[in-house]
């Protein structure tokens, strides 16, 4: 009988696909020592588009862990090391022979990977032998950054995000940041007059604030756009009164029973049915080639707030769907991205965006393009204002929208009729909805 022999086997950074280079390393779910089996959740990486838990490919010992919180790790880089027995030693990394079959890297087979949620956050000794160190406080990277630099500890920290994760407002008011700082360096002002002002900021009234994850990819894109892509931007203020009243209408019809349309579906629409008169709005431009690539299915990305930062989930083949379809699918997806649920692949490939301003109270804006799509339509706020209907003045719900374009693939002709449709559909919506097959 022959035994076991242990090999110490080390486990790189997969790749996660649609593109993603790097990600930020969140926290370790698991310690030296710890004996962790195949598929079990090991830690957490935040990519530019969402959070991933990522399961191990051994079952073993953790041998040693080689990132820290906060570490931004290529793909291909090492992450850990674990002590196998699995048989003859194997070169790190290496999957083949007879006892481990092929899989996607990074990804053991069997069954689905073993989350780390219901044992670190509703009971934190779960799972972990008296003598094994307790688990590192949950927090975000920036977090953890911000803490090193304000010099407070993460386990007297009460976490306030999703699930318990410390954040950034976290350790700022753990560290009494919103107090105000006292006068001078011990010294009273004078009295009767006002201190005179610092020659330049006091250390003690700035904030700075590491930025990794969701802001900095949202960064680093957003500044790749702005320079690579020449902009443009038409605006349009209409009357959108029978669009208010079709919402509310549908709001009370079967068809959409469990969804909760709104006017951005209506404008999701509308946005639509332009791009099939106007297809140059969902398109990109390929820099290798200096072509114009037209893509015939709209993959509809809805800009959405988190508390990570900006994301933009997809709705794929928009132009497929009805309208009862389409709200709900904007739903689903703007509700993933905001409570961290979305996967990296549901956050990327979008043609062509729309983001509603409006919500946060705004007429309008020129929003800037996701990179490699050539439209983006922000939405402002739907408000009453005095409009002219039949020659005479009225109150009426009127919105500002504004369309922004790469000026290499679309004109502002091009642009300019799109953006008067979408307005003529907000105007008077039924006949066009009937009319979509």
């Amino acid at each position: 009988m022959t035994n076991p022999t242990r090999a110490v086997q080390e486990f790189r950074l997969p790749d996660l696909g649609e593109g993603l280079t790097e990600a930020d390393w969140v926290h370790w779910v698991v310690a030296v020592g710890d004996r962790v089996e195949l598929n079990q959740v090991i830690g957490e990486v935040e990519t530019a588009k969402a959070t991933v838990e990522l399961p191990s490919p051994y079952a073993g010992t953790v041998e040693e862990l080689l990132v820290e919180p906060g570490q931004t790790v290529p793909v291909g880089a090492p992450l850990l090391r674990i002590a196998t027995e699995d048989g003859p030693a194997e070169p790190a990394g290496d999957s083949s022979g007879p006892s481990r079959p092929s899989v996607l890297v990074g990804y053991g087979p069997g069954d689905a990977p073993q989350s780390r949620r219901a044992t670190r956050r509703d009971s934190p000794d779960a799972g972990r032998d008296r003598d094994t160190p307790p688990a590192r406080p949950d927090a975000k990277p920036g977090a953890r950054k911000l803490a090193a630099l304000l010099e407070v500890d993460l386990d007297t920290v009460t976490g306030t995000g999703r699930g318990g994760v410390i954040t950034r407002d976290d350790v700022r008011r753990t560290a009494g940041h919103s107090e105000e700082p006292t006068a001078g360096h011990g010294e009273e002002p004078t009295a009767g007059r006002p201190h005179p002002p610092s020659p330049e900021p006091s250390p003690e009234r700035i904030t700075r604030i590491p930025v990794g994850g969701v802001r900095k990819r949202t960064a680093e894109a957003v500044s790749h756009s702005a320079f690579t892509a020449p902009h443009a931007s038409v605006f349009l203020t209409c009357d959108a009164t029978a669009t208010v009243d079709l919402v509310s209408t549908l709001r009370a019809s079967p068809a959409f029973e469990g969804v909760r349309p709104t006017a951005l579906s209506i404008v999701s629409r509308a946005l639509v049915h332009a791009i099939a008169d106007e297809p140059s709005l969902n398109a990109h431009w390929d820099d290798d080639t200096g072509e114009i690539v037209l893509h015939h299915d709209v993959y509809l990305g809805i800009a959405t707030a988190t508390s990570d930062g900006l994301k933009v989930p997809v709705v794929r083949e928009a132009q497929r769907l009805s309208l009862p379809h389409l709200a709900r699918s904007i739903a689903e997806v703007a509700d993933r991205a905001r409570t961290g649920r979305s996967t990296p692949s549901e956050l990327t490939g979008s043609t062509v965006s729309v983001t509603n301003v409006g919500v946060f109270g705004v007429d309008g804006g020129t929003p800037i393009l996701n990179p490699g799509e050539s439209a983006i339509l922000a939405v402002g706020a739907i408000s009453d204002r005095p409009w002219v209907v039949d020659g005479a003045l009225a109150i009426r719900k009127v919105v500002t929208l504004s369309l922004s374009f790469d000026h290499r693939l679309v004109d502002g002709e091009q642009a300019g009729r799109a953006l008067a449709t979408i307005g003529a559909f907000l105007g008077d919506p039924v006949p066009m909805l009937l009319a979509d097959k």
